[in-house]
């Protein structure tokens, strides 16, 4: 008998993408005790939630997540509140508080930069060699053409030992979720997901705690970028560019005359070389 978590999983990759979510609390309602394996395994969009102390908007992942509540990286509080012993072994503090809060900021302005919108936020934990954490950004749409936009950037960094360098490696996965629907068209729908890996070391400025800082965030925020902007590349030739050969394939748009026309002067073209007619 198979495994359930793998069969989980192999159930998941065969249904709808625009319904993993729907799907997923689905399978877990059947299979409570695979909950934490899938929830950590399954790229899913991202949730928005309020922070009930700063005001600002915030995404849930499970990477800021304890059961049922969420961490806020503008206050770093739990929302529901959770037990304070536990709170003091998953809430940052120190470095990876400052780094955090440093990165929030800087995501915040790439987002507006290249979004135009939508919402960000940067987790930061410590990890028993270096530390790890994640950028996350969400932008959608409504209306007739609905579109959802999820960018998940999983990061693990290890410090070499004179601090002059850190290796960084770096999984970001893109969820693209596009549909369209009117009396024209009926209803499209288009949704998937993409995921790249990189491994980089780069260089760390200055000798003191706050320049090292500066430079983890500075070094994360460009490959963000890079790999967004490789991804969103990707993205464009892989869906669009293939949407658009197969119904090529299927139609052609051009009028019959100007095909005809086309024919007839590549006929004569021939002809006058002294080549054979067509």
């Amino acid at each position: 008998m198979s495994d359930p978590f793998d069969a989980a999983l192999d159930l998941l990759r065969r249904l709808p993408p625009s319904q993993t979510q729907q799907n997923l609390a689905s399978i877990i309602s059947i299979a409570p005790d695979l909950e934490d394996d899938l929830l950590s395994s399954v790229d899913v969009g991202l949730a928005v939630k309020r922070c009930p102390k700063s005001g600002r908007d915030y995404l849930c992942c499970d990477y800021n997540r304890d059961g049922t509540s969420y961490r806020s990286p503008w206050s770093n509080d739990f929302d529901p509140p959770i037990d304070p012993d536990d709170a003091a072994d998953l809430v940052p503090r120190g470095k990876i508080r400052r780094m955090e809060e440093e990165l929030n900021k800087s995501i915040d302005v790439y987002r507006e930069l290249y979004y135009e919108g939508g919402v960000s936020s940067a987790y930061l934990w410590q990890l028993d060699e270096g530390f790890a954490g994640v950028v996350l950004v969400k932008k959608s749409s409504g209306g007739a053409g609905k579109g959802g936009w999820d960018s998940i950037n999983v990061f693990e960094i290890i410090e070499a030992t004179s601090k002059r360098s850190a290796h960084y490696k770096l999984t970001s996965t893109v969820i693209l979720d596009l549909g369209l629907k009117n009396d024209a068209v009926g209803g499209l729908e288009l949704a998937g997901n993409l995921t790249r890996q990189e491994e980089l070391d780069q260089p760390l400025a200055g000798l003191r705690d706050a320049e090292i800082e500066s430079s983890h965030v500075a070094n994360m925020g460009r490959m963000v970028e890079a790999m967004e902007t490789r991804l969103r590349n990707l993205l464009q030739e892989v869906y669009f560019g293939k949407a658009k050969d197969v119904v090529g394939d299927l139609r052609s748009i051009r009028l019959l005359s100007e095909a005809e026309q086309e024919r007839q002067s590549h006929k004569e073209a021939i002809s006058k070389m002294g080549g054979a007619t067509i």
